[in-house]
């Protein structure tokens, strides 16, 4: 493989090579054979233009030893078929500028070609797209379609004799497509990049030797070795290993899940901890992600409204673009005229802009840990007038805290914090851990100077300590079972817990109560604020459903500011509860439990936070995996933002090209220029569409 050197700096080399001799797939393994030569730090192929970027230790390797790796790499190499298969698919490499600067040349240089042989190839561009217009038109029974709408103005040029016309609109069409193609392409690129796609090197294991290779090499049975901190490359079963996955970017799990062998991983997830041997079943375009975002483009159910509105316009607008280049050669029987008001049309840049401002807008709630499921989802977000939130892991964090200690008699709030830690730190439950976690944060001491320790399921915890027998529990196993003297203060106590919604451990030493620890679930700090972010979007009710008593969700409604609770719900009750809700308008819930999978289902918008299980992070139509609660407000307000954005870019296309319209009426612009102005604002639209939405509010 002969190469030469283009440019070259210390540590960074830029080498050409002919496109001729290779083909791109050679090309690209001779990418992932000098990436693996010691020194070599980084390095890229650009397959269109022949050129390879190299970054390189100059202390390690030289220039001229760069130049002999690739020297080196003859029909050995480049025409081994195995090696070649490793090769799972050509990056792209295109950009609009090499795209512009290719068509230019190409149509130019056809102008030096014999008039028979340029009509020739002009004819072999017209049939193709005739016949797509015609198999749109049987196939839909559309007949004006924006294919049809090309053709006409394509065939009408060439069939009167304008070969320089007809010629430079083909040209145009072309290059329009082109452009268009790419531009939808960066936005799933950009998209899938922000979901999964890493640029690391891939180690894999071959013959039992441990070989780096590119990303794009890596190849179905491929066994790849990730370690603790780096990206899974690839969809795929665990062979050997154990591990901790964080897979947030895919399920909105916030927690690592241990993965061993016989476990599946996706694409896009990070190894926490451990290290995993993988057999590769899918990569690149083939894995979950690229399939979700292959799934919400070609589902029309996942589309937002205003996006099937979009479209549907376009094409409704397409049939007055043919009325008006009919009337317009009634009246002025002016051919330039007619061809230029064929040349414009509405359908390109709405079909465009609209599904690449969705993209954009996923694209941009990913980076925030906002994983959303199709573009209808973040509409109905937009429009809702109520948001309904779960209690427990939703508003609160499931995390019971010790709110109060009530000594009696003569032991200190230390003495009997102490204790209960001494006990409860050995049978690990939701309160005990709330106890020992007070105790830790108090610098409370508690040596293990208790005897054997006896869990009694649904009771308590029974031992002896220094000799005396200590109890901690339930009011039923202290007073009733253990027949410890009931104190009137506890009364009081427990009429208070009652009202808050409050749990309540009951501590006896050496036959007598020693004390009564209050334990809640406290309200998220943030809660009040998001709600009050959420009321100046538009949402009229704010609104809790809970299985927890009345005084719970009584205490923690109040402390978010909401408009009312439904407490005591069982799930179907839930469903039913949010059926009755939806008649004022469209409902948000927002839940993260098994049991909130169901009312999920039932909303209109069902939004899993932070920490859900995988059932409701399933079942949900977005996923938080960070920010917890205030991701939902920015959710509403990237939603609306949104809407916003596709309504504009309608408006400005429709005043654009009308405005294009009337001036190819007139004679004021050629049908060449009708094209290159008419693409320019489609291409310009759909940039402006891949501009994020926050920062611009």
């Amino acid at each position: 493989m002969t190469v030469t050197i283009h440019h070259a700096l210390p540590g960074r080399l830029r080498v050409h090579y002919d496109i001729r001799e290779i083909t791109p797939r050679q090309a690209i393994l001779a990418q992932s054979l000098i990436a693996v030569q010691e020194g070599i730090t980084d390095i890229s192929v650009n397959t269109n233009i022949g050129s390879y970027l190299i970054l390189f230790d100059s202390s390690i390797i030289s220039q001229a030893e760069i130049k002999n790796l690739f020297k080196a790499l003859g029909p050995k190499y480049l025409d081994d078929e195995k090696l070649l298969e490793a090769v799972s698919q050509i990056p792209i490499t295109e950009s609009i500028t090499s795209i512009f600067i290719g068509t230019m040349i190409n149509h130019f240089a056809k102008k030096l070609l014999p008039l028979p042989l340029r009509k020739l190839l002009l004819f072999m561009n017209i049939v193709p797209r005739v016949g797509s217009a015609l198999g749109m038109c049987f196939r839909h029974g559309n007949i004006f379609s924006t294919q049809m709408l090309d053709a006409t103005a394509l065939t009408t040029a060439a069939f009167t004799g304008n070969t320089n016309t007809a010629s430079s609109i083909s040209m145009l069409l072309n290059l329009g497509e082109q452009i268009e193609e790419v531009t939808k392409r960066v936005s799933y690129g950009n998209l899938a990049h922000k979901l999964l796609i890493s640029d690391e090197p891939v180690h894999i294991l071959e013959n039992g030797e441990e070989k780096t290779i590119p990303a794009d090499a890596l190849k179905k049975d491929d066994l790849v070795i990730v370690r603790e901190g780096s990206m899974i490359p690839c969809d795929g079963t665990v062979e050997r290993g154990e591990g901790m996955v964080n897979q947030a970017s895919i399920t909105g799990e916030s927690l690592p899940v241990d993965k061993k062998a016989g476990s599946g991983v996706f694409a896009g997830t990070i190894l926490s901890e451990g290290e995993l041997v993988i057999r590769t079943r899918t990569t690149g375009r083939d894995t979950k992600v690229h399939n979700i975002i292959k799934m919400i483009d070609n589902s029309q159910n996942l589309k937002a409204n205003a996006q099937r509105r979009s479209e549907n316009l376009a094409e409704k607008i397409v049939p007055l673009n043919f009325a008006l280049a009919g009337i317009t050669w009634l009246f002025t029987r002016n051919l330039t005229k007619t061809m230029s008001t064929l040349m414009v049309d509405y359908s390109c840049a709405m079909k465009l802009a609209a599904p690449i401002a969705v993209l954009s807008a996923m694209k941009e709630a990913a980076g925030l840990g906002i994983s959303v499921k199709g573009g209808k989802y973040l509409e109905e977000a937009a429009e809702a007038t109520t948001i309904i939130f779960d209690k427990t892991g939703t508003l609160t964090f499931a995390n019971p805290k010790v709110e109060k200690i009530h000594a009696m008699k003569e032991y200190g709030e230390d003495f009997v914090l102490q204790t209960a830690a001494c006990l409860e730190e050995h049978f690990p439950h939701p309160l005990g851990r709330a106890v020992v976690s007070l105790a830790e944060e108090r610098g409370l001491l508690h040596p293990e100077n208790h005897t054997k320790v006896e869990y009694i399921v649904a009771h308590g915890i029974a031992s002896t300590l220094d000799g005396k027998k200590v109890r901690i529990g339930s009011a039923h196993f202290i007073f009733d079972d253990e027949k410890i003297p009931f104190d009137e203060k506890v009364r009081d106590i427990q009429e208070e817990s009652a009202k808050n919604g409050e749990s309540l451990l009951y501590l006896s030493y050496d036959g007598e109560l020693a004390g009564v620890l209050t334990i809640g679930d406290p309200v998220r700090p943030e809660a009040r604020e998001v709600v009050q972010n959420l009321r100046k979007t538009g949402i009229k009710r704010c609104v809790m459903i809970t299985g927890d008593t009345e005084g719970a969700a009584k205490k923690i409604a109040e402390s978010a500011g909401l408009d009312g609770y439904y407490s005591q719900a069982l799930p179907e009750d839930k469903v039913s509860l949010i059926k009755k809700e939806k008649a004022g308008g469209k409902v948000i819930m927002l839940g993260d439990g098994i049991n909130d999978a169901p009312a999920l289902s039932a909303a209109d918008v069902g939004i899993a936070i932070e920490g859900s299980s995988s059932i409701a992070s399933d079942t949900a139509d977005i996923v938080l995996s960070e920010g917890g609660l205030s991701s939902v407000a920015a959710t509403r307000i990237l939603a609306q933002g949104l809407i916003r954005k596709i309504s504009a870019n309608n408006a400005f296309i429709i005043e654009v090209n009308s405005a294009l319209l009337l001036l190819g009426v007139f004679g004021l612009i050629s049908p060449q220029l009708a094209a290159i102005l008419h693409n320019s604002v489609t291409v310009g639209i759909s940039v402006k569409s891949m501009q994020p939405i926050l920062k611009i509010q």
